[in-house]
């Protein structure tokens, strides 16, 4: 069912509609589907890594988004069971462009722009711009949400030290 929940966000000052299904901590995460930068559809069941960060961005062309992304993927690349993967609903040429011009092609992206899947599963599209909500999700090995943060201002940060301090008790080290 397609849920719409009144949380108070905002996007640039003005409050917009979030849709989709708002997930809590504890929450199984549901599967998704969405098409990566070589426009191929992937899956959340795909990836085995013990912990899998969800960084969920509107679009890594924007100033918050491209340090939001590169900062998970460096603070976290220390962690050899934790895989992080952004989601956006920007194409995946603009992903692809995105990942050479910031020499982060081993960056995994994802895009859900065609059948928002991911955003009406796990409660991150703003109605009014077709864009993803920001969010972090941390799911475990049981593809459990152990963690997450809805950002409420979508242009402000998230909790990147509640992300890392979190992972630093959990993860292993390489």
């Amino acid at each position: 069912m397609e849920g719409v929940f009144l949380m108070s966000t905002t996007f640039g000052g003005q409050t917009v509609t979030i849709k989709g299904d708002r997930k809590k901590v504890g929450d199984f995460a549901p599967d998704f589907r969405a098409v990566d930068r070589d426009l191929q559809e992937r899956s959340l069941s795909e990836f085995k890594e013990k912990y899998l960060v969800l960084s969920v961005v509107p679009s890594v062309d924007t100033g918050v988004c491209d340090y939001q992304t590169k900062m998970f993927n460096q603070s976290l690349s220390k962690y050899e069971d934790v895989k992080v993967i952004t989601i956006s609903n920007d194409l995946p040429f603009a992903q692809k462009r995105w990942c050479a011009a910031a020499d982060m092609e081993h960056v995994v992206t994802l895009s859900d722009h065609k059948s928002l899947d991911f955003a009406m599963k796990y409660g991150t599209l703003i109605r009014e711009h077709r864009l993803q909500a920001r969010s972090v999700f941390i799911l475990d090995e049981n593809r459990e949400i152990v963690y997450l943060e809805y950002v409420k201002e979508v242009s402000d940060h998230p909790d990147y030290d509640a992300v890392v301090d979190f992972l630093e008790n959990k993860a292993k080290k390489i």
